[in-house]
């Protein structure tokens, strides 16, 4: 039987440090946690382990430092099944910090460090091994790997998906032209195309160069999407769940994504993988499995 496809996903792993709380008080104030735990997050690496849950094979391309949290944090990855020869360790480098803190609604609040001294030239990236991928997944914490990662996928006809989260939005102006699939958050579409409406921005992101589809999530509202050629957006509807903590939900809704695309789904099959994954890690909290989603799939 062939190997399932690869994902390579490229950008971001965080020591995440996640408190449970009754509420997020106004300071001053101090309050104790009902739960906590530790464990990888960031946006590329959150992609990354969906990918190897719902089937898939994943590498995660990055940098930590060589502090007390990078080693452990690509130990975490690997425990995954997430191949990280392509984590690099960055000697004198501060490696990604979060602090999430999560009410009993799911909403969360995040305090991010991240990270310092990691260096930004993509020069040491194994960009020969692209070629072996179903498709490149990137966030836009690290733009100058991004783009030399896409430059390389490109060349070798493989689909480029971006995360097109929060950011600056001259970074995501640069960005969005390199990608094949532009997949925004709310508010990193709002970055994209400050002060202007949702379908706007997407019209905007296909106008931008060579972008086959750009599509937001909206939580509840579901996914508004469109393609090259589209007259008008569609709505993909949301898969309705209790959400328990919604923490690492976009990233999940990416990797997915990013692997349906590596499978060869159309883009409404690509659309609601993606958004029954998102839909369970929300209510879970935590990253679902293939059987999961497919059932989810089925139910819905």
């Amino acid at each position: 039987m062939a190997s399932p496809p690869l994902v390579i996903c490229l950008g971001n792993v965080v020591a995440d440090h996640t408190f449970r709380v009754e509420d997020v008080p106004a300071p001053p104030a101090k309050i104790a946690a009902r739960s906590y735990s530790i464990g990888p997050g960031g946006m590329a690496a959150n992609a990354a382990i969906a990918a190897v849950r719902l089937g898939g094979r994943a590498a995660f391309w990055g940098r930590v430092g060589d502090d007390m949290n990078g080693e452990p944090l690509a130990e975490a990855l690997a425990a995954e099944g997430v191949d990280v020869s392509g984590l690099r360790r960055v000697p004198g480098g501060r490696t990604p910090v979060g602090a999430v803190l999560v009410d009993p609604r799911g909403e969360r609040t995040i305090i991010s460090f991240r990270g310092s001294g990691l260096g930004t030239d993509p020069a040491w990236l194994p960009l020969d091994r692209i070629r072996e991928a179903g498709a490149l997944c990137c966030d836009p914490r690290w733009p100058e790997g991004v783009a030399a990662a896409a430059a390389a996928a490109r060349a070798a006809g493989v689909p480029v998906v971006l995360d097109g989260e929060r950011s600056e939005t001259r970074i995501l102006v640069d960005l969005v032209p390199r990608v094949d699939h532009a997949v925004f958050s709310v508010p990193g579409l709002a970055n994209f195309l400050p002060g202007r409406g949702p379908e706007e921005g997407l019209r905007q992101a296909l106008a931008s160069g060579p972008v086959k589809v750009a599509a937001v999530t909206q939580g509840e509202k579901g996914v508004l999407w469109m393609a090259a050629g589209d007259e008008k957006p569609t709505r993909t509807p949301a898969f309705p769940v209790e959400a328990t903590n919604t923490t690492g939900a976009g990233d999940v809704f990416h990797g997915a994504y990013a692997l349906a695309v590596a499978e060869g789904m159309d883009i409404p099959r690509v659309i609601r993988f993606a958004a029954a994954a998102g839909a369970l890690r929300a209510r879970d909290g935590a990253t679902p499995t293939r059987a999961m989603a497919e059932e989810m799939l089925a139910g819905g």
